[in-house]
């Protein structure tokens, strides 16, 4: 192996080691990883302890990094939800986009930047990080609020100027170096860019859909692995032979791919490689930050950090007002977006790829993006916090409006049941109710399903059901029981801790997707928490019986059971291959616990002595039969003998079943 080898390796395997320390240390401190990233860069990159000497091998797999960035961005891309979407998209997104772009441009003007660097800036800043932003709204259970779906609305259209943006740069390059050339080479690479776009788009109507239709066919997850890489680099290649940028093939491959059935396969197999070559990306942008000329201009980036903040954020929020968004809504939009994105970054780190930038102006303003982005997380969430103490007046008058406005038509009701999220399953339990005659109000912040269901005469209302004075006016005071119908159990808790502050005893049930936060909402105060997944073992299991002939008598009562016993009876598993207990993502995902079959040797511990006489409470294990021949014996006494060649049939967390089988074994309690 010679010496470029080596190093590409060792490079790798140092930068992998240093990241997942750094990657951890930002998860302590509720940081976004790619801030760790981007530290680890500065740390070993050439402007700070030049651990790295060549930088050009990292550079090669973070430009795959970038690649498979794009192809995750064009999967998330939904046109379906584009076109749901297309007044905040195309209204809000362009107005916000285009103007933060001029504006920028303009400023970097009277600033002296030349040309070509004052048209990346201007792209790169008029973009928002969709990584950072979605995830922290979701954590926060606002991605349906009224600020959180406009600030969907404006990253899907900036995910759409990804096209010409991807376009762009690579074409300022060619035309750098001549005079007058640029709107020439603008065209020509417009014209290119239509032309691939039509191309891609015919590939995956009449290619893509059938061939991952074949491959799926073959049920062969390597070879589903391989076209997955196959479509995404091939794509990349196509449009880099075309003489544009390589992402901008990869974001379309994603689009086109998008839109099919094996979408969330695909997203899961290029997830490894997409986290692990993106992350080297970012270390290569951190390579670029040169910690000398952060302490020498310490003062200018942290003023263009601010400038940036409050530029994009004024922008943002008068885009909003435009389109009669309330003054505290657009601050919070506002705040959600004001900062540069992990795209805005791929266009500054392009653009010193083609040397269209200087590496001191440059290198100041990239530093500038970066803690715009460290900082975002915190304005996200604490949106709400800020926005109040902006509009003291109006934003408490809008929500006091909208309090007084449930309250009203809320008052003359009482007894009533309060419904928590009017989606598909809040809709079903609402017919239910109202069969049964009993009176319900119902809180859920998708306006446009509200306004469908209020105007064809449901009692449901625009609301966030966290806030006291939303269930107050729902008349949570005067209603009988409070149902929880959400599926994202950070939004249900919320609910439920907020329905705790105001009534201590109110019953309230819980609907959750599996049974992995049952504990959480119980300890929270809930009286009852519905996993999807148990209820509807328990509905397919009653219709059986019931098509093979017993009483539905007999086939209530075991129902009514298993749900009085909060379900313990379906919480262990036989696993199986493809079940390891050990992995924490499928621990909580398939299941709380196992059951295992322990077969009795001659030489095991136990043999000859009572049931009792093993302590399998000390680990929280049951004895749920012991087989014995071909008779199995449901819930043993304790004072069965154990015998050889008996099966004892433990139940309980893998650990805790492992260490009972040892003891059965050998005696050993340890």
């Amino acid at each position: 192996m010679n010496s470029h080898e080596d190093h590409l390796l060792f490079n790798a395997v140092f930068l992998l080691a240093i990241a997942v320390i750094a990657v951890a240390f930002s998860r302590r401190l509720s940081f976004p990883p790619i801030l760790g990233y981007i530290a680890v860069g500065m740390i070993v990159g050439p402007h700070g302890f030049s651990l790295i000497e060549n930088e050009e091998n990292i550079a090669l797999l973070a430009e795959l990094g970038i690649v498979f960035l794009l192809f995750a961005i064009g999967l998330e891309f939904s046109i379906n939800q584009m076109m749901a979407m297309r007044k905040l998209v195309f209204g809000m997104g362009s107005v916000q986009v285009l103007t933060t772009a001029v504006v920028v441009y303009f400023i970097g003007h009277l600033a002296g930047l030349d040309t070509n660097t004052n048209i990346v800036i201007a792209s790169a800043f008029a973009l928002s990080s969709t990584a950072i932003v979605i995830k922290q709204l979701v954590e926060q259970s606002e991605i349906q609020s009224r600020h959180g779906r406009s600030v969907l609305g404006i990253l899907i259209f900036q995910d759409i100027m990804a096209i010409p943006l991807l376009i762009l740069i690579p074409t300022l390059a060619m035309s750098s170096n001549e005079d007058g050339a640029l709107a020439m080479a603008m065209t020509i690479a417009f014209l290119k860019g239509i032309f691939v776009v039509v191309i891609m788009h015919l590939i995956g109507r009449y290619l893509l859909r059938p061939l991952f239709h074949e491959v799926a066919s073959a049920k062969s997850q390597e070879l589903f692995t391989l076209t997955v890489l196959t479509v995404a680099l091939g794509a990349a290649a196509f449009t880099e032979e075309m003489g544009l940028s390589m992402t901008l093939g990869a974001f379309l491959a994603g689009m086109m791919l998008s839109e099919t059935e094996y979408r969330h396969q695909i997203e899961s197999d290029i997830r490894p490689f997409q986290d692990i070559l993106l992350g080297l990306f970012f270390v290569t942008v951190g390579m670029i930050i040169s910690i000398d000329i952060l302490s020498k201009y310490f003062l200018e980036v942290i003023g263009i950090t601010i400038a940036i903040i409050i530029v994009k954020g004024v922008i943002i929020y008068f885009a909003s007002r435009l389109f009669n968004k309330e003054p505290g809504v657009s601050a919070r939009i506002s705040l959600s977006l004001a900062q540069v994105g992990e795209f805005g970054l791929v266009l500054m780190t392009l653009a010193f790829t083609y040397n269209l930038m200087p590496q001191e102006e440059g290198n100041i303003l990239l530093t500038a993006a970066v803690l715009s982005m460290a900082v975002a997380p915190f304005m996200v969430k604490f949106n709400g916090h800020i926005a109040k103490f902006l509009h003291r007046g109006t934003y408490a008058q809008s929500h006091e409006t909208l309090a007084e406005s449930i309250a009203d038509q809320n008052k003359h009701i009482s007894n009533h049941v309060i419904l928590c999220g009017f989606g598909r399953v809040g809709q079903t339990v609402g017919r239910f109710l109202h069969n049964s005659n009993e009176i319900f109000t119902a809180l859920d912040m998708d306006i446009k399903r509200v306004n469908e269901a209020s105007s064809a005469g449901e009692s449901v209302f625009y609301g966030d059901a966290t806030k006291e004075s939303i269930l107050r006016a729902a008349g949570i005071e005067r209603a009988k029981i409070v149902i929880i119908t959400f599926s994202d159990y950070h939004a249900s808790m919320k609910i439920l801790l907020r329905i705790r502050q105001i009534d201590a005893n109110i019953p309230i049930l819980v609907r959750t997707l599996d049974d992995s936060h049952v504990n959480d909402f119980i300890e929270a105060g809930a009286n009852e928490v519905i996993p999807d997944t148990f209820e509807s073992s328990i509905m397919l299991s009653s219709h059986l019986l019931l098509m093979i002939g017993h009483p539905p008598s007999k086939v209530l009562r075991e129902t009514r059971l298993i749900r009085r016993d909060r379900y313990r009876l379906l919480e262990n598993f036989y696993p199986g291959v493809d079940d390891d207990p050990s992995n924490p993502l499928q621990s909580h995902q398939l299941m709380k616990g196992i059951i295992h079959s322990v077969p009795l040797n001659e030489t095991d511990f136990a043999v000859n002595k009572l049931l009792k006489e093993i302590p399998l409470e000390r680990w929280q294990v049951t004895a749920d039969a012991i087989k014995r021949g071909h008779v199995r014996g449901e819930n043993p006494s304790g004072e069965t003998k154990l015998r050889i060649d008996d099966h004892i049939v433990l139940s309980g967390l893998p650990e805790d079943v492992a260490k009972a089988e040892t003891y059965i074994r050998t005696g050993n309690q340890d």
